[in-house]
C-alpha cells in the first residue's frame, strides 16, 4: 500500500505559512538549495501524486508552471518544476474545477474516501505539500503515514498554524539532520 508523506516548512513555533498571502504565507523560510536536495533523497522512491488544497494549488501553478517556458530558468529549478507538472495533481477544492497544468484532476468532496482509494492504488508516495487544511483533516482520518518537517530557524510569532484543532498522534523519529543555514529536517513515522 502507498504511503501518505506530509512535507512543510515549519516555523520553531509550529507555524507553517505567515498571514501575508502576498508571499504565498512563505515570507520566513530560509531558503537552502542543500536542504531541498536532502529532501528529496528522502523515502524509497519519489512520490508520484500530490494531493494540494486549492490555494497551495494555485500558488504552485502560478510559480512552478511558467518556470518551464522561460529560458532564463535556473536548470534546477526547471528540474523541479517539470517533476511537478509530471506528478498526478489531485485538488481537493469546491471552487476549482480546471487547469491547463496537465496531470490535474480535481475533487470536491470525500477527501479521506478519496486518499484511501489513492492509497490502494498502484504507484509511488503520495505527497501533502502545504496544504493546511488537508494535513489536518487527514491528520485526524489516520491516513498520514509520515511527517516530514523543514524547521526553519524563525519565531513567526503569529502564522497559520499546521496541527490546529487535531487529535493526538503518536510518531516516532526516523531521522534527523541539521544544515549550517539553520534548517533541521525531521522525519516522523506514525506509530499509532
Amino acid at each position: 500500500m502507498r504511503k501518505v508523506v506530509m512535507l512543510n516548512r515549519i516555523s520553531i513555533d509550529g507555524f507553517f505559512a505567515s498571514p501575508n498571502e502576498m508571499t504565498g504565507g512563505m515570507d520566513w523560510f530560509v531558503p537552502d538549495p542543500e536542504v531541498d536536495k536532502a529532501v528529496h533523497g528522502l523515502g524509497s522512491a519519489p512520490a508520484d501524486t500530490l494531493l494540494l488544497g486549492a490555494k497551495t494549488f494555485i500558488m504552485f501553478q502560478h510559480s512552478w508552471l511558467p518556470m518551464l517556458k522561460d529560458p532564463n530558468t535556473p536548470r534546477e529549478l526547471k528540474a523541479v518544476a517539470q517533476e511537478l507538472t509530471n506528478m498526478a495533481k489531485v485538488v481537493f477544492s469546491h471552487t476549482l474545477t480546471n487547469s491547463s497544468w496537465e496531470n490535474t484532476r480535481f475533487v470536491d468532496s470525500d477527501l479521506p474516501g478519496t486518499v484511501q482509494n489513492l492509497k490502494r492504488q498502484e504507484g509511488s508516495d503520495i505527497m501533502i505539500l502545504g496544504s493546511g487544511t488537508i494535513v489536518q483533516q487527514l491528520t485526524n482520518a489516520g491516513l498520514i503515514d509520515e511527517y516530514v518537517f523543514i524547521v526553519s530557524p524563525v519565531i513567526a510569532g503569529k502564522g497559520k498554524e499546521l496541527f490546529k484543532d487535531v487529535q493526538q498522534r503518536g510518531i516516532s523519529l526516523v531521522s534527523s539532520r541539521s544544515f549550517a543555514s539553520g534548517n533541521v529536517v525531521l522525519q516522523y513515522a506514525v506509530t499509532a
